[in-house]
């Protein structure tokens, strides 16, 4: 191999690597704060829980996923219309009631933890985290499953910010 294609290789690894250590170093990072949410989830401790919660993001997923609904629901376009005005509305409502600690225990238990399962630590959390191209971090079943819970790092806390699972799954046990 000549020098110049040796040199250009080695910087081609090189990047690699340490593109790959930023996220590893990333979905590390939001571990820990993963692991925080998950206990106050457990624990049903509403002062954790909404601080590392984005409510405001959640309810703009929340809106979102009401007008593509109603867009794309039956009926006439006054109906539609209707649903459109009035998503951001059950929005703040939706938001206001489904995000809760323990309405979120239904999601922690399709990831396998129940209140009597020992919550894992950081490092075998970020195992189940993938770093995203945008900088965001977002929790996976499977290695290499769908993206289900969507963290954002904000003022240096990594915080739940994006739920893309099924919304049915949001409910409370009772």
């Amino acid at each position: 191999m000549r020098p110049a294609a040796l040199l250009r290789l080695t910087l081609v690894l090189a990047a690699a690597f340490s593109l790959s250590a930023c996220a590893t170093a990333q979905r590390l990072s939001a571990a820990n704060d993963v692991h925080a949410l998950l206990v106050s989830i457990r624990d049903n401790d509403s002062a954790a829980f909404e601080a590392h919660v984005d409510r405001k993001a959640l309810k703009r997923e929340i809106e979102a996923r009401l007008v593509d609904r109603t867009r794309t629901a039956q009926g006439g376009d006054g109906w539609k219309a209707l649903g459109v005005i009035l998503a951001p509305a059950l929005a703040d409502i939706a938001g206001d009631s489904l995000v809760q600690p323990k309405v979120f225990r239904s999601v922690a238990e399709y990831y396998g933890y129940k209140p009597s399962t020992p919550i894992p630590g950081a490092v075998a959390i970020a195992g189940s985290l993938k770093a995203m191209p945008d900088g965001r971090v977002c929790a996976t079943r499977k290695r290499d499953g769908p993206c289900m819970l969507v963290f954002t790092q904000t003022d240096g806390t990594w915080k739940l910010s994006g739920f893309e699972g099924d919304i049915s799954m949001l409910r409370v046990k009772l």
